[in-house]
């Protein structure tokens, strides 16, 4: 059986962050408990790098940091909700839910599919709020399970 995209232990409930850089850190850290990520310090570099590149902040209230890294052991999901919010860079203002795409630095377009699947479906309302208001980190990340979907 292939190793799920996201488990209740990479979902962070209420963070609270300063800035994206510190609530990023904060769900590398759950990837690194979760031993998805060798090197936490290695990988948000190159978490930092991409951000350097482009915002990843989108529309809805929605931050999308994602990153191919040689510290990555499988394709990730970690999800966080910042109720105070965070800015990514979004032109509608601070996001409250993140997501973090990992994915190894040879896993080829892996987490292009993630990063579509996941855009797919934060265009709709319905999913952002489901997930705003989920009662915990399992329900979290069975609704996102259920939902994003990498063929």
């Amino acid at each position: 059986m292939s190793t799920p995209l996201i488990t209740p232990e990479l979902v962070g409930i209420d963070l609270t962050g300063t800035d994206r850089d510190d609530v990023t850190r904060q769900l590398i850290n759950l990837m690194a408990a979760a031993g998805r990520v060798t090197d936490a310090d290695g990988f948000h570099a190159d978490v930092r790098a991409r951000e350097a590149q482009m915002a990843t902040g989108m529309p809805g209230g929605v931050g999308l940091p994602h990153a191919r890294s040689e510290h990555v052991t499988v394709p990730s999901l970690a999800v966080g909700r910042v109720p105070a919010g965070v800015d990514f860079g979004a032109p509608d203002g601070p996001a409250n839910l993140i997501f973090l795409i990992a994915a190894p630095a040879s896993g080829g377009s892996e987490h292009l599919k993630i990063l579509a699947s996941l855009a797919r479906r934060l265009v709709h309302d319905s999913f952002r709020s489901s997930l705003l208001n989920a009662a915990d980190a399992q329900e979290v990340a069975d609704i996102v399970s259920r939902e994003v979907v990498v063929s």
